[in-house]
């Protein structure tokens, strides 16, 4: 790895301007001269300019769009089942309906949101921009992958309309390689496209952090979400060809009945289980790991702090990446593997939660004595830290084999999940998405309903989930349409909680589509955040710096005024929107 150029020392000649971030109640406008007259939304007019760009924030919001559609479909198909457990012998859907929605549920929100969400969107949008590149690596490549991963993502959504899937989200043969009447096929085939999408996105973010960066952007001024989606891209090359792999085994044996799974002729249900989990538990941390790096953008900037231990943050992502590969056996201890196997797993599960630890004290540690403002990322970050560290904990009983055997396949694990999935994931999504909106779209949404959806999340998400692990201690079995009546008050509780969380998740809808029409100019940084992409306009223009930004210190430099050296005389002194360069990171101008 060869660190970038240093930028060239501040001499007497070079003019540095003093730049007070002193923290205030409510952010403000800090862009006097107005969005830039050319930007990338407006700078080309036409569906083919959208359908045919090569720029890398255009192809995040190609992103945004469809995985929108994909959450509330996925949430739909949630909402039906929940509605189905109010009673124990189902409320309204038939046993087949149920499969079906379930599969739908867990296929859609994984597959085709929580993994590609963030990637997708904010890593599209914004890796280019902090590293002080004008694209991507390889621009082409770039919207290659989305068209890859939308085909994708249109075979597995023509696979849940067209007779529907119902084998679960896990695929497990012999039942989804013989059994199963449904679109098995399509949807596989759905999963390898969309596979193809990860690979290449994470090889195009791999190349621009290892190639765009701007001089003096070395390794240890890196922004932590950079480093958190290098770690992830990592993961996403060598974990999804085992994916595909699987998908590709259990087609073959579908199409001609070769025994590769199917015991009855020769083949090991177990091998699925070994493929699939050795991709699906790192697909974790591809969900997780850009959330958290979001999280640590977002808390500097609202604590007005520097990141407690940046380093220990920043190799604690390539700690999980490396390790999130060795732990996918604790998802097996009751299919057949060896007790002793196990246990190497059981101890390997204990290490993995080492660095996920390290990142929540150094949140923790950034919050001592900060100056903190409940703005509604900063809200989103908050529900974070509690539920992912809830969903943390609980984990560590079901990675103990004791406590495993007990739990294993209750609702206890589709608590465990959620608290970490969508606890985590989701709310680090939505403060990403709070805390870059105006950067994205230049407008600021309402503050008073922002900060309303983010407490009828969390108040909506604890309701619906914390009433799980009551019902899976005691034993209640998961994926079951019926159920004990003894269970019904559990059941009403969650369903009324999932109907509320329902609520908060549409609410962003409303409120961030009425700010684009009715929303005051959000300016170039209306958090007074560092980072580089906090100095340019709202929205960017095209080719994101209309110089080349020299780094002269770290991202996250709210300790002390931050310095800005320009070597030549600026136009506009405020913002760099239309001068020579700009600044996050402490930056210079070069040419």
């Amino acid at each position: 790895m060869t660190p970038a150029t240093h930028a060239p020392a501040i001499t007497p000649s070079t003019q540095v301007l003093e730049l007070d971030y002193t923290p205030q109640t409510a952010p403000p406008v800090t862009d006097l001269d107005g969005p830039p007259a050319v930007n990338y939304l407006n700078h080309a007019h036409g569906w083919l300019s959208w359908l045919l760009t090569v720029d890398h924030k255009r192809i995040g919001i190609l992103y945004l769009i469809p995985l929108t559609v994909f959450f509330l479909c996925g949430g739909i198909a949630a909402g039906l089942v929940r509605l189905n457990l109010l009673t124990p012998t189902g409320a309204i859907l038939e046993l087949d309906q149920y499969n079906k929605a379930f599969t739908a549920h867990g296929t859609i929100m994984l597959f085709l949101f929580l993994i590609p969400v963030i990637p997708g969107i904010l890593g599209n949008f914004f890796v280019p921009i902090m590293v002080g590149a004008k694209d991507m690596a390889f621009p082409k490549l770039n919207l290659l992958s989305w068209y890859v991963w939308f085909g994708g993502a249109m075979f597995f959504i023509a696979a849940l309309l067209i007779g529907g899937l119902d084998t679960g989200w896990t695929f497990y043969p012999p039942y989804s390689s013989k059994y199963s009447h449904t679109n098995v096929l399509f949807a596989g085939l759905g999963v390898f496209i969309t596979g193809f999408s990860s690979i290449l996105t994470g090889l195009n973010i791999i190349a621009t952090v290892h190639k765009m960066r701007a001089p003096g952007m070395t390794w240890g001024r890196l922004p932590l979400f950079v480093w958190a989606m290098y770690a992830t891209s990592v993961i996403q090359i060598l974990a999804t060809p085992v994916l595909a792999m699987a998908v590709s085994l259990l087609a073959t044996e579908r199409i001609f009945g070769i025994g590769i799974f199917d015991p009855t002729i020769g083949g090991d249900p177990l091998l699925f289980q070994h493929l699939f989990w050795y991709y699906s538990h790192p697909a974790v941390y591809i969900m997780i790991l850009p959330g958290m790096g979001v999280i640590n953008e977002v808390i500097t900037c609202f604590s007005r702090k520097n990141i407690f231990g940046y380093k220990a943050v920043a190799w604690s992502s390539v700690g999980i990446a490396v390790v999130g590969f060795l732990v996918w056996g604790h998802h097996m201890f009751l299919s057949g593997q060896g007790i002793y196997l196990g246990m190497v797993f059981s101890v390997l599960t204990m290490l993995v939660a080492v660095p996920s630890a390290v990142k929540v004290f150094n949140w923790v540690a950034t919050l001592y004595k900060g100056q903190i403002t409940y703005e509604a990322p900063m809200l989103f970050v908050i529900g974070f830290i509690v539920l992912f560290t809830i969903g943390g904990l609980t984990g560590l009983f079901l990675g103990i084999l004791g406590s495993d055997i007990h739990l294993h396949d209750t609702y206890f694990v589709i608590a465990h999940f959620h608290f970490t999935m969508v606890g985590g994931m989701m709310f680090a999504w939505q403060a990403g998405l709070h805390f870059y909106w105006p950067k994205m779209t230049g407008k600021m949404y309402s503050d008073f309903w922002s900060r309303l959806a983010a407490v009828v999340m969390l108040v909506g998400f604890s309701l619906t989930f914390l009433p799980q692990f009551v019902s899976g201690y005691h034993g209640l079995p998961r994926r079951y349409p019926y159920y004990p009546a003894e269970f019904q008050l559990w059941q009403i509780l969650s369903t009324a909680g999932a109907t509320i969380q329902g609520i908060g998740y549409v609410m962003p809808v409303f409120y961030l589509t009425a700010s684009l029409f009715f929303g005051r100019d959000a300016g170039a940084n209306p958090w007074r955040a560092t980072g580089l992409e906090w100095q340019i306009g709202s929205p960017p223009t095209p080719h994101n710096f209309d110089e080349l930004p020299i780094v002269t210190h770290g991202p996250y430099e709210y300790a002390l005024p931050s310095r800005y050296a320009l070597e030549t005389e600026p136009h506009h002194t405020t913002n760099g929107t239309n001068g020579h360069a700009v600044a996050g990171n402490g930056v210079t101008s070069g040419h």
